[in-house]
């Protein structure tokens, strides 16, 4: 993932320095046709898609490393009967609709999708890291 939202970063900061708790119950994945940046936009519309759910056993844990500590889903994803897009962003929220956008970021490779076509996120792709 690329980008942090603001709604996390206060979260993350009020946790720490200020000792309030928040939680996230279940982490939701989204799918763009461009960078979310930090609000969660340009989220795909239409055909049967919807946010996949991955709840806290769908990650493992932390691992740290000398470029920082990163968690990784385990398990694939498939969104179905899509309609015709390009899809270029993934996006993680506290919501299947609507809710707390949390953080996004470029895939690997834009992947053109046909009307009525499916798309898969191998166990692996998604990631959290921190510096």
């Amino acid at each position: 993932m690329g980008t942090m939202a603001r709604f996390l970063g206060k979260k993350i900061l009020d946790k720490v320095l200020r000792g309030v708790d928040f939680s996230v119950s279940t982490v939701y994945v989204s799918l763009h046709t461009a960078d979310p940046g930090v609000t969660g936009a340009n989220e795909i519309s239409g055909g049967s898609y919807a946010r996949q759910q991955v709840n806290h056993a769908g990650w493992n844990a932390a691992a740290d490393a000398t470029e920082g500590s990163e968690c990784t889903s385990v398990s694939s994803l498939t969104y179905t009967n899509l309609n015709a897009c390009t899809i270029t962003h993934v996006g993680l929220w506290d919501a299947l609709s609507g809710g707390n956008f949390l953080m996004g970021g470029a895939t690997i490779q834009d992947s053109v999708v046909g009307g009525g076509g499916n798309f898969i996120l191998t166990a692996g792709f998604l990631s959290g890291k921190m510096i």
